[in-house]
Order: structure tokens, then sequence, then C-alpha cells
């Protein structure tokens, strides 16, 4: 959906709340198999979405962390508070990804089943640089020219 590589942003468009700032894509087989595998922990406000998946293991992992489970539509299907290292997340039918996100994220977005969430990309945008004075006073000067009083 969105290629292999960058970040995007995970927004409850239900609650209006943010999850996450920082979520990195996980698309690709491995990407897929590695998740948070070799981390010690997860930054705030960060996290991993992991595309397609309807499951999930923590065997490996050294940490907890919450767990969303969406549907295709960006639903939330699923969720789970404070997963522990060496357990497994069954799998759910109607999920089409899952977003492993930092401890308590779950809590303190008031995310729940049945949430529309709103997950994309930052956008560069250009910031309009400002008028100098010497530019102003042309621009205002020569938009009298032709007005007469």
């Amino acid at each position: 959906m969105f290629g292999s590589s960058g970040q995007v942003f995970v927004y409850n468009k239900t609650k209006e709340t943010f999850l996450a700032f920082r979520v990195n894509i996980a698309d690709s087989v491995a990407g897929r198999l590695i998740g948070l595998l070799g981390r010690r922990s997860l930054k705030p406000d960060s996290g991993v979405w992991i595309v397609p998946a309807n499951a999930i293991h923590t065997i490996g992992m050294m940490f907890s962390f919450d767990v969303v489970m969406i549907d295709k539509n960006f639903r939330v299907v699923s969720v789970k508070e404070l997963v522990k290292p060496f357990r497994v997340i069954l799998p759910k039918l109607r999920a089409e990804s899952v977003i492993e996100l930092p401890a308590h994220t779950i809590f303190r977005s008031r995310t729940e089943v049945g949430d529309e969430l709103v997950i994309d990309r930052y956008e560069a945008r250009n910031i309009p640089k400002p008028v100098s004075a010497a530019n102003a006073d042309q621009v205002v000067s020569g938009s009298r020219q032709g007005i007469q009083v």
C-alpha cells in the first residue's frame, strides 16, 4: 500500500486522538518476520504496522507493548493491551493488518473495537517565504498604478 520504506502516522478518527506519529511499515516478508525483534523498547509515538497480518507472536521480545488489529477499511477489530513477551496472539479473521505500539497507547488514545483509524504519510509542504519590506513596497506601489483618486 505505502511501499516498503518510510513512516506513517496513525490517527483515531472516531476518538480524535493520535496513536503514534512515527510508525514504520513492515510490508515485506523480512519486515513482517522481524517486526520488533531485537529491540529493547519502542520509542514514544512510534510503532510498527505489519501488512498483511492477522496474528502475531512475541517470542524473543524483550518488552510488553499494545496491539491494534484493523480490517481493510482501517476499522479496529481487536485491541490487546500490554502484550507480554513469549505470547501468541491468535488470528482474527477480519484483521488485515496489525499495529504494534508502545505500552499504554490504547489506554491513552481510548481506542476500542469499532473505531475508525486514519493511516497516512506525512506530506512535505512548501512554506511560502515572507515578502521582504522592499518587495512589499513594490507590490503595493505597482498595484496602485492606474488607480485615480
